[in-house]
């Protein structure tokens, strides 16, 4: 027994605090949930889902998107497998996160390419560790030829890093290369943003009225 809990249930509670944005007392509470209060159909029924949803879910072959498995063996997302796409516009993001953000603003009618992490030298991660050879591989695929890439990376140190060496890349492919803009955000006083962000929304701006 810990904390008055039996040993399994602590094991669980445990492991659910390893979630990302969930801490101990969350665990604790949502372990209780499940042997006490939930019915037994859906304790079982989700454990059957996270046994198998590594089998049947994987990153996308074409995009790194999150996809499920045809009966074929091939993981295609459902962005990628979607004819209505403008297939001449390519949107790299560092994250599925980020993609699922752009997504939602439903401004991003092209299609994807998730790097699955960004330059960081304090991290020890260097350009050999992006998949930038699969990246060359779809902006040369003659199947669906590219015209633009919007580089998507977050306007952080890492990102800027990454997108410089994106530009880098693809300007010597002879690719258009454009960089998603960053400004004040809708409702926020100027007073309270940063040199940085005031600077960038200054430099792109758009003529009005």
């Amino acid at each position: 027994m810990r904390g008055g809990l039996p040993a399994r249930l602590a094991r669980v509670a445990q492991m659910l605090a390893r979630l990302p944005g969930v801490g101990e007392k969350t665990a604790q509470r949502y372990a209780l949930f499940f042997a006490t209060t939930a019915d037994e159909a859906t304790a079982r029924e989700l454990g059957t889902e996270l046994v198998t949803l590594r089998e049947h879910v994987r990153p996308c072959e074409r995009c790194n998107h999150i996809a499920e498995v045809g009966e074929d063996g091939r993981a295609r997302c459902a962005i990628c497998l979607d004819t209505r796409r403008d297939g001449t516009l390519l949107c790299i993001v560092a994250r599925v996160q980020d993609l699922l953000a752009i997504e939602r603003s439903g401004a991003m009618r092209g299609r994807y390419f998730v790097l699955g992490r960004l330059l960081s030298p304090l991290e020890g991660v260097g350009a050999e560790d992006l998949p930038l050879e699969a990246l060359r591989s779809r902006l040369q695929d003659p199947g669906e030829p590219i015209r633009e890439v919007l580089v998507a990376t977050p306007p952080s140190v890492d990102g800027e890093a990454t997108a410089l060496l994106l530009a880098r890349e693809m300007g010597a492919m002879g690719i258009q290369v454009s960089r998603i803009a960053s400004g004040v955000p809708h409702g926020g006083d100027l007073e309270f943003a940063d040199q940085v962000t005031l600077g960038r929304a200054i430099e792109g701006r758009k003529s009005f009225g």
